[in-house]
């Protein structure tokens, strides 16, 4: 991969310039908060729905294909800061991908420490997607922040699929979530979780569905508040922007829902990005 240049200043523009990615639409959840934290700011968002899901994908080939993307987006955008908005690829290559560009880059942490703080039954349950579950990343968080507790931990690919279909369009069958969701509630009260981290950006899209199938005194906790924290205290002074106004970028074909899902987001402006 070739070294990723700075942005380019061209003409004035009033906030900063922010390039988000994820392979699906689940990012634009961090999206979301970020707009909240920063209102002024021109955000751009890469789905790299070439790539979906990022999940169930070879931790080698996934690397070098999100290098080469984001180079492209990277090009194409001129972001003033990048944010990885997904716990899967935020494990996999934040070093690589500070190495390669003097950009700021921010990344998604799974929940673990303040899921830990609030537990009362020191027992959390950890949503995540395999990869995430798998990591040693993970394993880290957990031994750091969550010593004193019991971790139950669901890796789901198959939630992923649920959530970016109800953002597509498509109602979320409540009966497979449940059984996906069964180790953790199919136990004693006692040994049930009572905070449970949603540590992939797709999964806060089904809040209400999760929420349905689990116990009213439940916490869920997603990163997304303290990604958009984050963002906010990085952030440099901001260059001259390249876009005219908010843009989403696919890396393939974009079908008409998935234009509508983008577009509830403010991102009617779309286009695929070139080889």
């Amino acid at each position: 991969m070739s070294a990723m240049a700075a942005p380019v200043i061209l003409a004035a523009d009033s906030g900063p310039t922010i390039l988000a990615a994820d392979s699906g639409l689940g990012g634009l959840t961090i999206l979301a908060e970020i707009r909240k934290a920063l209102p002024q700011a021109r955000l751009a968002y890469l789905c790299d729905n070439a790539f979906f899901p990022y999940g169930t994908r070879p931790d080698a080939s996934l690397l070098a294909h999100f290098l080469d993307v984001m180079e492209r987006a990277i090009r194409r955008v001129q972001p003033d800061l990048i944010v990885t908005a997904c716990n899967t690829i935020s494990t996999i290559c934040l070093p690589q991908l500070r190495a390669a560009t003097s950009i700021p880059v921010v990344g998604v942490v799974p929940a673990i420490k303040p899921a830990a703080q609030q537990s009362r039954r020191k027992i959390i349950g950890l949503l995540a997607t395999p990869a995430t579950i798998n990591r040693p990343y993970t394993d880290a968080l957990i031994q750091r922040y969550a010593a004193d507790c019991t971790v139950l931990k669901i890796g789901s690919a198959e939630l992923v699929e649920i959530a970016e279909a109800k953002l597509l369009g498509r109602a979320a069958d409540r009966a497979r979530v449940r059984g996906i969701l069964a180790p953790f509630f199919d136990r004693p009260a006692d040994a049930q979780p009572d905070v449970i981290v949603l540590a992939c950006t797709h999964f806060p899209l089904l809040r209400i569905e999760l929420q349905s199938v689990g116990p009213a005194d439940t916490t869920w906790i997603d990163s997304g508040t303290a990604v958009a924290r984050r963002v906010v205290e990085v952030l440099p002074p901001p260059r001259a922007s390249a876009l005219a106004a908010d843009l989403a970028l696919t890396s393939a074909a974009c079908e008409e829902t998935m234009r509508h899902a983008l577009a509830q987001f403010g991102l009617a402006a779309i286009e695929t990005l070139p080889t």
